[in-house]
């Protein structure tokens, strides 16, 4: 995407109701993308389910690495009060056009991150982001 049509998305996705969470975990070892991926899920899961949410859509790879997904959602669960519900479910990126919004969020988060904030302040309003920091 160019960068007007990034900013043009990320408008878009501005204006859609409800607001996006998004846990941005840092530093991120080039050799520990998986483990560090699986820290945000753990973390993203309660403060999912603490909005009354209790089902997650995510974009589907290889069917090793939704896997793992499942099974750090199973373990964030744990963390949830007990007997609460929550689910994760792999789609195809090509399928589901609200996948597409979270990648737009996403992009704009780490076009902040590494100092183009065009994008990220029209989402600002709509954008509830959480920092971890990753050690691993």
């Amino acid at each position: 995407m160019t960068s007007q049509e990034k900013h043009n998305a990320a408008k878009i996705v501005a204006e859609l109701e409800g607001f996006h969470i998004v846990v941005v975990g840092t530093p991120v070892p080039r050799r520990r993308q998986e483990r560090a991926r699986a820290l945000c899920l753990g973390k993203l899961v309660p403060e999912l389910h603490s909005y009354g949410i209790d089902r997650l859509l995510m974009e589907g790879r290889s069917r090793a690495l939704n896997e793992r997904g499942v099974t750090t959602v199973r373990g964030a669960r744990y963390e949830l009060p007990k007997g609460a519900v929550f689910e994760i479910e792999h789609l195809p990126g090509s399928s589901e056009a609200l996948l597409w919004a979270a990648d737009i969020v996403a992009g704009a988060v780490r076009s902040s991150k590494e100092g183009s904030d065009n994008c990220r302040e029209l989402l600002d309003a709509r954008l509830y982001q959480i920092d971890l920091a990753i050690d691993c």
